[in-house]
């Protein structure tokens, strides 16, 4: 009986390397910080010309990438739990899920970290490098469920970086870190819930139902596949 599972062992090289997956951490990094330190100081009055006195831009931007990172990161765990199961033959397909998977995950914290640095530039919370960085480190803007938040994307970053260094770890120890991710992601949930300024807004309601909903329906559906799994074999002895 072919059951088409995705072990550790079976999946295919990461399309980044680690070095470079830094290296770009990094570049998006300096750039961001360009945007909202540098590039102000050196020139004032373009940046006024182009921001105005309250510099909201930096606020709308923050706002927006929240919610793309996050339905970037719901995407990629949710073809984490189809590619561990019979799901993802129907659609997109095993490659193509595991590429989609790797690529929104990249992408998600990319925009998650660009997320979190273009606050320094607005002119109503003043984050510092500092406060941005550290977890729970700020004291302007809801700090616990802000922290919160900070402290999930750490979390998905380790995650991700262990994928990159999996062949390092015990598949047993792999697994266990990789799960972390459930975690991270219900942390990005509540981030979200609690700290958002959309949250009262219908439309950020929906989406935080239909996304939470789905991967537990996915996350229950892979307990039970896996729990069917070893019956089935079993009357195949």
């Amino acid at each position: 009986m072919a059951t088409n599972i995705v072990k550790e062992d079976e999946l295919p090289e990461p399309a980044f390397n680690l070095q470079s997956l830094i290296f770009l951490g990094l570049a998006l990094t300096s750039g961001t910080l360009a945007a909202t330190r540098i590039i102000p100081a050196l020139l004032p009055n373009l940046a006024t010309s182009m921001l105005g006195d309250q510099a909201k831009v930096f606020w709308f931007l923050s706002r927006g990438t929240a919610f793309v990172s996050y339905g970037l990161l719901w995407l990629s765990m949710a073809l984490g739990l189809a590619i561990t199961n019979r799901m993802a033959r129907i659609w997109p397909g095993g490659p193509a899920a595991y590429e989609i998977h790797e690529y929104s995950s990249l992408v998600g914290l990319a925009f998650g970290l660009f997320h979190g640095l273009i606050l320094m530039g607005d002119q109503y919370i003043h984050y510092t490098l500092p406060q941005v960085l550290i977890p729970f480190a700020s004291q302007n803007y809801r700090p616990f469920w802000v922290g919160l938040g900070q402290s999930s994307l750490y979390l998905l970053i380790s995650v991700t970086i262990s994928f990159y260094a999996r062949k390092k770890f015990a598949p047993r120890t792999w697994r266990l870190i990789h799960y972390l991710s459930f975690l991270a992601f219900l942390s990005v949930l509540v981030h979200g819930l609690m700290s958002g300024t959309d949250t009262e807004n219908l439309w950020a309601q929906y989406l935080y139902w239909i996304s939470g909903g789905s991967l537990l329906f996915l996350l229950i559906y892979r307990l039970i596949f896996n729990i069917k799994l070893p019956a089935q074999r079993n009357r195949l002895i």
